[in-house]
């Protein structure tokens, strides 16, 4: 099924205790669309650019079946770019800088073959940007959409447009607390559904993913990893596998969607292993299913064991 993602493309440099990595490929619409591509293909991709992006980068995405169709290049323009230092807390993090560049007057262009697309991911852009899209796409399936605390404070109204226009919301627990102005995450997430997504998505880092719906609560284990070097990124890989597991399928289901959970966790899991996108660029199918699989088993017990003491 088609699947259309919107969101930034950057050049990133990052610095954590176990390294440092320069203008490395990064954006929202970079790791969804890059993790989405395992599952379903091919990807339209909607975002902007400055004529410094790096050829490889675009060649790159394009070898995994991401149509640019809809990339923006903004010729004599720069790239958004970000930079970040992590602490040994790789949950803490400073902005070391944040020059939006071209990205400042991104206005999304949907092309007329994109207008059908069954699927849509929107990372975490202006909430009116959010909603200019979703209203161009002719009766979308499902509508999965992020954002974060700038937008949450900034731009609540728009914002609360922009959900009314969702299927599914994709928050951490701040942001969750943030939105719902409720401390309790799942009287926090019931509220958000009153806005007006059908379900929501909340991020738990090293403590995995929780999807709410009204008749659900699934909780997701985190995978335990003794090697993580960047977090940049994990929660929109987490959204592309979400999104791409959905898309492959077809299937709205209430188990389907605790698979696609699963999934976003799984590739969540790989991405943080190795900085930027390097480690979802040597990924095969096989590892995604070999650790799918491990998720099944990190929270698999006997149930005979207690009937027998009962």
């Amino acid at each position: 099924m088609s699947l259309l993602v919107v969101g930034s493309l950057a050049l990133d440099t990052i610095e954590t205790p176990f390294g440092k990595i320069t203008d490395a490929l990064g954006g929202s619409a970079v790791y969804i669309s890059v993790s989405a591509s395992y599952f379903v293909k091919p990807i339209r991709l909607v975002g902007i650019v400055g004529s410094d992006f790096p050829d490889t980068a675009l060649q790159y995405l394009e070898s995994r079946e991401i149509d640019l169709d809809g990339l923006q290049i903004v010729e004599g323009g720069k790239t958004f770019r970000w930079g970040g230092r992590y602490h040994y807390d790789l949950n803490i993090r400073d902005t070391l800088y944040t020059e939006l560049n071209v990205f400042e007057h991104f206005k999304p262009i949907i092309p007329d073959a994109y207008k059908k697309s069954s699927y849509i991911c929107l990372g975490n852009i202006d909430p009116v940007l959010q909603q200019c899209v979703i209203s161009q796409i002719d009766n979308p399936k499902l509508v999965v959409g992020d954002t974060m605390n700038f937008w949450i404070n900034g731009k609540r109204n728009e914002l609360l447009k922009a959900l009314e226009m969702m299927d599914v919301i994709v928050l951490n627990d701040s942001e969750t607390r943030l939105l719902a102005n409720e401390p309790n995450l799942i009287r926090a997430a019931r509220i958000i559904m009153n806005m007006g997504p059908k379900m929501v998505i909340i991020k738990k880092g090293e403590h995995g993913a929780v999807l709410i719906t009204r008749k659900t609560v699934f909780s997701a284990p985190a995978y335990p990893l003794e090697n993580i070097n960047d977090p940049t990124g994990a929660g929109d890989a987490f959204a592309g596998g979400f999104i791409g597991w959905i898309a492959k399928t077809d299937d709205l289901s209430e188990e389907n969607l605790k698979r696609a959970v699963i999934y976003g966790s799984t590739l969540a899991s790989f991405c943080v292993e190795e900085f930027s996108i390097e480690r979802l660029k040597t990924l095969s199918y096989l590892e995604i299913q070999d650790r799918f699989l491990e998720f099944r088993e990190l929270s698999k017990f006997d149930t005979d064991y207690s009937e027998k003491y009962s």
